[in-house]
């Protein structure tokens, strides 16, 4: 359901638990689906070894997406004007995520109404992993 701009007011926002104790699985389920097999993600070995991390870590892409969930059930698919992000952290098997957006702005367009959302994704010891903003078409 798309939300309208009478259903929001700046300073609004929404948090969640975007996903609890990532898994390797997931990581390389991520990698088949996105094309994506650098072995940074998916060869502990490699990872460990040669890149002297201490274990394989997600791909910033499946970060993004997972939080994108946040801004999609809240305002509603299809809605994204824009979305952007800066990777901050590695994300790691085993890391709890989460997310919060807060409404920033709404503002009239020549479209229709707009809400600016500031978002940001902690993991479980609350490090910043990933910050950015989106921008949503509401309903008038």
């Amino acid at each position: 359901m798309a939300l309208s701009m009478s259903q929001l007011s700046v300073g609004d926002h929404r948090e969640t638990t975007l996903v609890e104790d990532l898994t390797r699985t997931q990581i390389v389920q991520y990698a088949g689906s996105s094309g994506d097999y650098n072995p940074l993600h998916t060869d502990e070995v490699f990872a460990t070894q040669v890149a002297g991390y201490p274990s394989v870590f997600a791909h910033g892409m499946l970060t993004m997406g997972i939080t994108a969930r946040l801004l999609t059930d809240w305002v509603g698919d299809g809605r994204l004007l824009r979305y952007g992000v800066r990777f901050v952290k590695q994300v790691w098997p085993g890391d709890t995520l989460l997310g919060r957006a807060e409404v920033t702005a709404i503002r009239e367009t020549e479209d229709g109404p707009v809400a600016d959302i500031a978002v940001e994704t902690r993991n479980h010891n609350g490090d910043l992993v990933l910050s950015g903003s989106a921008s949503a078409r509401l309903d008038p």
